[in-house]
């Protein structure tokens, strides 16, 4: 029975932490219903009802023990502390996350997981600095990951672009592993050399995406595979001719061709092979059918479908209306969104696109709310325009095509779709500067789609003569 309203209540209610319907507070449950909770103040507002946390003497409640907050507090100075109990400057940041966490049930259920527990005290014991090599002396896994995550958010770790260090441990891993010294230093020199290399040079101080780190291991894996075969036929990169590799590409159960096809090109161009030749496949345009009444009657329904989340509808309309790929939305900043009085602009390229007032509205709200999944370590100020469930990250775009595939939405097939649209109606240097494509890319779409650019610079025209 509740003592506040005298009505029996379980153990789940008793401990649940919602958002108060009365003073949107974030605190326990104490009275209201499932749906509309209410915290201890908007249960009995007379202070005198109440009593106080021993500790903080600001929590409400009819116990003499510690509030949840204050016990959270001393664990996590437990474990942080060193030999005399004291929290290292360095981390009082990441201590003030760990105890001010809007949610204490879901970091006191983090911290009192075992190898949280764990990697928490190493890290209060170690007397060295804390910086991320220290950590990577730390067993790898989830827990390892988000703690990461979250000394970065909270300053006590510079940022570091995680996906390219896996990927350069990976590749050292699997050059490593060829054991002829000959074979090593080929994949290595492909892998490193060549992938590695050339992403570095795309990446500048962007991080690496989803697909950029697949599309590496994808080559580098197709390269490994051939040299295996080589190796099972008794051949090398020096000895295999024109008829063995035809062979293997009549061989049904191979995969990765088109990878193992630039691999062998590498490798005549940099005489590890020689007289090989294996022909690409010049792209004439796309390959699914171009569904534009579907592209239409998609943007109406997120533009109209209030059921449907917001960070959905915006993320959908700018993959539809401007053929934005999901690794693109994913890094989109709110510095990227502009707003001068009722006009709401976003820069995808070089100039902003400014946007129809049904997704003005939408993107407006999705500022305002965007919030991300993450309880423990989220900072205020995030800066993306998609939080992630990491604290200091954005929403990655396997999950962001994850949603959209749920409703309804086929990112590779509407975005080319949307491009084929476009690159009829607008010239290929004005696609690329509002849509931050490359060049090449919107001329090729151009070629495919056959768009006229004489009867947009006549429109444009047209429409400057009405204005005047």
């Amino acid at each position: 029975m509740s003592r506040a309203t005298g009505q029996p209540w379980c153990d789940r209610c008793q401990q649940r932490w919602v958002a108060c319907s009365g003073c949107a507070t974030v605190a326990q449950a104490r009275s209201g219903t499932w749906e509309e909770p209410l915290c201890a103040k908007c249960t009995n507002p007379d202070p005198d009802f109440w009593g106080r946390c021993p500790v903080c003497t600001t929590t409400w409640q009819l116990s003499t023990r510690p509030c949840q907050r204050c016990v959270l507090d001393q664990q996590v100075r437990d474990l942080l502390g060193g030999s005399d109990g004291a929290i290292r400057p360095e981390l009082a940041a990441f201590h003030d996350a760990l105890a001010s966490a809007e949610r204490p049930d879901v970091a006191f259920a983090w911290v009192s997981r075992s190898k949280a527990r764990d990697l928490l005290e190493r890290i209060g014991r170690d007397e060295r600095p804390i910086t991320h090599e220290v950590l990577d002396e730390l067993p790898p896994g989830k827990v390892l990951a988000h703690l990461r995550s979250v000394l970065v958010a909270t300053g006590a770790l510079p940022p570091r672009d995680e996906r390219l260090i896996a990927l350069e441990k990976w590749i050292s891993t699997t050059v490593q592993a060829r054991i002829d010294l000959a074979e090593r230093r080929v994949l290595h020199g492909y892998a490193v050399w060549h992938h590695m290399r050339r992403l570095r040079r795309r990446l500048g101080d962007d991080h690496t995406t989803r697909l950029q780190d697949l599309n590496v291991r994808c080559h580098v894996t197709a390269a490994n595979n051939f040299i295996d075969w080589l190796g099972g036929e008794g051949l090398t990169l020096g000895t295999c001719t024109q008829t063995d590799l035809e062979r293997w590409m009549a061989d049904p159960t191979v995969s990765y061709r088109d990878e193992t096809g630039h691999f062998v090109r590498w490798s005549v161009q940099h005489r590890h092979a020689r007289d090989l030749t294996y022909g690409t496949v010049r792209w004439t345009g796309p390959l699914s059918t171009i569904d534009s009444e579907k592209r239409w009657a998609d943007a109406r329904r997120l533009l109209n479908d209030d059921t449907l989340p917001t960070p959905d509808r915006v993320a959908g309309l700018l993959l539809i209306l401007y053929a934005q790929k999901i690794a693109t939305i994913s890094q989109l900043t709110v510095g990227d969104v502009s707003f001068d009085g009722g006009t709401v602009s976003i820069t995808f390229g070089t100039s902003p696109v400014v946007l129809p007032a049904p997704l003005a509205a939408l993107v407006r709200e999705l500022v305002a709310t965007r919030r991300g999944k993450a309880k423990i370590g989220t900072p205020e100020d995030t800066p993306w325009l998609f939080p992630g469930g990491q604290p200091g990250r954005p929403l990655g775009d396997d999950q962001i095509g994850q949603r959209l595939h749920k409703i309804g939405i086929r990112p590779k097939q509407d975005r080319s779709t949307a491009l084929f649209t476009l690159a009829t109606e607008v010239p290929a240097a004005i696609l690329a500067r509002m849509l931050g494509i490359h060049i090449k890319v919107a001329v090729q779409w151009q070629q495919a789609s056959g768009g006229d650019w004489a009867a947009y610079a006549a429109d444009v025209s047209h429409r400057v003569s009405e204005n005047q």
